[in-house]
């Protein structure tokens, strides 16, 4: 498949692009500065993409099957100020630009309703997070919104918290809601989840739950 992956310095979006290579797919990675990527491969490409420019941003996303989006809040004054609601409105306005569809991006297990079954100590895990994080959640509730209005064939992925771990492949995910007290996941096995859902037609126009 020929992928773009934004946000690729970053944790997630590098263990993308690190194993959509590996499976052989073409990858367009979309980086503010080249300098800073140091995966490499005969199948990669590195743009420097302006995501305050939706323009800029349409060779990035022309043509391709799908697009995968690490993008978010670095810090709690990122967040505060929207970016990661802004940076996929830019994403989408290129996508729409072009009619590429398929996208996948990176959210948070805390925006999915906490079920009735919860045990009670994860349900004040939760509670307690969302408090703490408001300003993260509000930003990445609103970029789903942005996704639901959009004409793409969107997946919210929801991972709880993230770790640096090596990729096990062992994960539970859960079309609509979040698997039961997971707790954690390694972003390497985000990375696995989002690019095995490219495919999957029952988690399109739908948040993903994912988690050890």
């Amino acid at each position: 498949m020929r992928l773009t992956v934004f946000g690729a310095t970053g944790g997630i979006g590098r263990e993308i692009t690190r194993q959509a290579l590996a499976a052989g797919h073409q990858v367009t990675a979309v980086v503010r500065d080249p300098a800073r990527f140091a995966v490499t491969g005969e199948r990669l490409q590195v743009v420097r993409g302006d995501l305050s420019a939706p323009e800029s941003l349409r060779p990035a996303v022309a043509g391709q099957d799908a697009v995968l989006s690490g993008l978010g809040a670095r810090n709690r004054a990122d967040a505060a100020s929207g970016v990661a609601a802004r940076l996929t409105r830019s994403v989408l306005a290129a996508m729409e630009a072009e009619g590429t569809r398929r996208l996948l991006v990176v959210s948070a297990a805390p925006l999915a309703a906490t079920p009735p079954d919860e045990p009670l100590l994860d349900r004040l895990v939760v509670a307690a997070v969302r408090a703490a994080l408001k300003d993260v959640y509000a930003d990445l509730q609103v970029m789903e919104e942005e996704l639901a209005r959009s004409a793409t064939d969107w997946t919210s992925v929801r991972p709880p918290k993230l770790g640096d771990k090596p990729l096990t492949g062992t994960y539970r995910t859960v079309v609509g809601a979040n698997p039961r007290s997971g707790r954690t996941i390694g972003r390497a096995d985000v990375a696995h989840a989002m690019l095995a859902m490219v495919s999957d037609p029952a988690t399109v126009k739908q948040p993903v739950g994912v988690a050890y």
